[in-house]
């Protein structure tokens, strides 16, 4: 059996007959609860988290997913083998109706370097068998994925399941999971192929709502399946780019404080992160986790301790604020964990996973030049001294999502000289989604590149990125799809490169 034919094939039950005709009886649920599939993440040497979510109507507008007000056990197994014949590590966990019936089992004790397969019973019933891995301990390859961005109303998750197709070994999901607008809320590109629940997400109900929405689509349950993903969040998971306390709409602090507490909380619950994440009223996704000696992957989150943006936000010309020294999109505390971080890796690269596009880009033709104040561009300086530090890290790439197009950049600590050296390279993702289809007019691409002279690949189509990292270098794959208006899209190559490990690299 082939690992594709696994997630189909090992839905095997844990019962003996006798105790499935036992559990027929004695079950409260009419339904299946695993509607919203299985998932696993932030995997370490020993172990890794399981996640899901009962949720027997995933749909019911209380956002409880038509679960009983009370806790229900959820059993777990964990096996060498997608048969389960091998069992190595198995436990019960309660799903309790403050946590939205959601399951996190942080599970150690295993071997280093390989896979493993999971699933979940409760009520009598089995949930579909993910894969997942931990993580090495010497420079073993890695092969993973990139994706960001995946508005359900745009389009279809084809790229989801043509990236599953693939089989990484890790996804790094970079944010934009879920999008909080209502219905038709944000149609500028694609139209509507399908439909948001009602209303736009203000409350814990309608963010759980939202987040069993998403998670019910069969593609992006194929992609969580088969590896341990990191995940990190955007703006959309709260709401259009929001910036630390303050709303983008004008809502007041106390308000939009409770609106974004819930958010977290909903987005805790719907994604496969440790316990430690949950810090108070913040959600701590900046964190680090090492593939052996040979990569160290520093999530960052860019939105949750960062100044508000500069002259009301936007694309704009002529804004000086947004050059200010005392600036910060990171925050003081995150910013002296990164320096940290990077400083003392000893591994042999260094990713950065984050949002928002890092390299200078300049959206006006001609004399002048407009920016994306959303963006590093809006926090220049503090940009500045985050490429100063990694021109003395041990071969940085920037991995970023938002842009709902791929690029590519060489990151330079003076984006006007053509002569200041590059210290790092940026892959920018495409969307899952977002955006649909897409442009139809693609000649403004080519007077972009030739506005930025440092981005040498642009590609409005959705997509992902596929990379494989060894020693000697990194291969990357963009990957896209044509069309996502309808389904059953092949995905294709559509720009390749090799970064090269540098000769003063770490040994």
């Amino acid at each position: 059996m082939d690992r594709r034919s696994f997630l189909a094939a090992a839905a095997v039950t844990f019962l003996l007959p006798s105790q499935q005709a036992e559990a027929q009886q004695t079950r409260t649920l009419k339904t299946d609860p695993f509607t919203l599939g299985v998932a696993s993440g932030d995997p370490s040497t020993d172990g890794f988290v399981l996640w899901t979510r009962l949720a027997p109507n995933p749909l019911s507008g209380d956002g409880r997913g038509g679960m009983p007000s009370r806790g229900v056990d959820v059993d777990w197994q964990v096996a060498t083998d997608e048969r389960f014949s091998s069992i190595v590590r198995s436990g019960t966990a309660e799903a309790r109706p403050g946590a939205a019936h959601s399951v996190h089992v942080e599970v150690a004790g295993l071997e280093p370097g390989r896979d493993y397969f999971y699933r979940f019973r409760s009520e009598g019933r089995l949930s579909p068998a993910g894969r997942t891995r931990t993580t090495p301990t010497g420079e073993t390859p890695l092969s993973f994925a990139v994706a960001a961005c995946a508005h359900y109303e745009h389009g279809y998750y084809t790229a989801y399941r043509r990236l599953a197709e693939q089989e990484p070994e890790l996804v790094v999901f970079l944010g934009d999971y879920m999008y909080e607008y209502g219905p038709s809320g944000y149609t500028a590109l694609a139209g509507r192929v399908r439909t948001h629940t009602p209303g736009k997400c203000e409350t814990l109900a309608d963010y759980r709502l939202r987040h069993a929405q998403y998670k019910s689509d069969h593609d992006l349950q194929r992609a969580h399946a088969v590896a341990p993903w990191l995940v990190a969040f955007d703006d959309h998971e709260v709401e259009n780019n929001w910036a630390g306390s303050v709303s983008s709409t004008g809502a007041p602090a106390p308000a939009f404080a409770r609106r974004r507490a819930d958010a977290f909380r909903a987005y805790y619950e719907n994604m496969p992160l440790r316990r430690a994440s949950v810090q108070g009223a913040v959600l701590r996704v900046n964190r680090r986790v090492s593939w052996g000696s040979l990569a160290r992957f520093h999530l960052l989150d860019t939105r949750q301790f960062r100044d508000d943006q500069a002259c009301l936000d936007g694309v704009r010309a002529g804004c000086d604020d947004r050059l200010a020294a005392k600036r910060s999109l990171l925050g003081a505390d995150q910013w002296r964990w990164l320096e940290d971080g990077l400083r003392e890796s000893g591994t042999r690269w260094n990713l950065l996973g984050q949002q928002i596009l890092m390299a200078q880009r300049d959206y006006k033709v001609g004399p002048g030049r407009e920016v994306n104040l959303d963006s590093w561009d809006g926090y220049a300086a503090e940009r500045t001294r985050l490429l100063g530090s990694l021109s003395g890290t041990s071969n940085p790439v920037v991995l970023t999502g938002d842009a709902h197009m791929h690029h590519l950049a060489d990151l330079k600590t003076d984006f006007d000289d053509p002569d200041s050296p590059v210290v790092a390279r940026e892959l920018v993702t495409s969307s899952i989604a977002s955006d649909g289809d897409g442009y139809r007019d693609k000649t403004w691409i080519a007077e972009a590149l030739q506005e930025n002279p440092h981005i040498s690949y642009i590609d409005q189509r959705r997509g992902y990125i596929m990379a494989k990292v060894t020693r000697d270098d990194i291969s990357v794959d963009y990957r896209t799809l044509d069309y996502i208006s309808r389904k059953g899209a092949p995905a294709k190559t559509a720009h390749s490169l090799t970064i090269p490990a540098t000769a003063h690299a770490r040994t």
